[in-house]
């Protein structure tokens, strides 16, 4: 599969459903409080007024939940539709079209990157690359928060969502398959959890989440 074909396949099926998964997954409110928990401490670690951006924020509702926290929230996504209903439900926060391969911001921009299910669709060879662009983005000392399925199974293709005749791939990986990839970026790990399978939420499989941090510049 090529850039362009995954990609492509995934701006394809999130802007056919839009609408219908914002209404499926109408905000944090429905998460896990161990889900919530997570983005506070994400936003305390990286400090009020801190420059974050939320990417494959999608409906933009972690987006406006960490900028409630104090953080100085934009939000990044593939999917016009999704980018649509994220400024109509927030209109007081700034949203753009772009993919997280290749991103639109200057090297050490950011106090914070949150990548909260987004790198999912993403086959494994280019996660390189995603992780390269983050700590790119990131200022020494910044933070990357990255949620996740967790799971061994390589991927698990869907060709119906919401009614539309729609396909994509969701790929399920270990924190151990990632760590070492945010360390080959230049990370270094600070957190890693993952929780068991929430049967409310009709979740298969367990969540993780890593916080990784760029590391500080050395003092003379």
């Amino acid at each position: 599969m090529t850039d362009a074909d995954f990609v492509s396949e995934t701006r394809t099926f999130y802007d056919t459903v839009a609408e219908e998964y914002a209404v499926h997954f109408p905000g944090l409110h429905g998460t896990t409080p161990l889900d919530r928990g997570l983005l506070v401490g994400f936003a305390e670690l990286v400090g009020v007024g801190g420059e974050v951006a939320d990417l494959g924020c999608g409906p933009g509702r972690v987006t406006a939940f960490l900028a409630g926290r104090g953080l100085s929230m934009s939000g990044l996504d593939l999917s016009e539709s999704m980018l649509a209903i994220a400024r109509r439900e927030n209109p007081g926060l700034r949203f753009e079209q772009g993919s997280m391969l290749e991103l639109d911001l200057p090297d050490g921009s950011l106090d914070g990157v949150v990548s909260w299910y987004s790198t999912i669709h993403t086959p494994l060879d280019h996660l390189p690359d995603v992780f390269a662009e983050f700590h790119r983005v990131l200022r020494p000392g910044g933070h990357l928060l990255l949620g996740f399925q967790a799971g061994d199974e390589p991927r698990r293709r869907y060709e119906e969502a919401f009614g539309h005749k729609v396909a994509l791939d969701f790929r399920r990986r270990r924190p151990e398959q990632m760590i070492p990839l945010l360390e080959a970026a230049g990370f270094a790990l600070r957190s890693r959890t993952v929780r068991e399978a929430d049967e409310e939420l009709g979740e298969p499989v367990p969540q993780a989440c890593l916080v990784a941090s760029k590391p500080p510049e050395p003092t003379v």
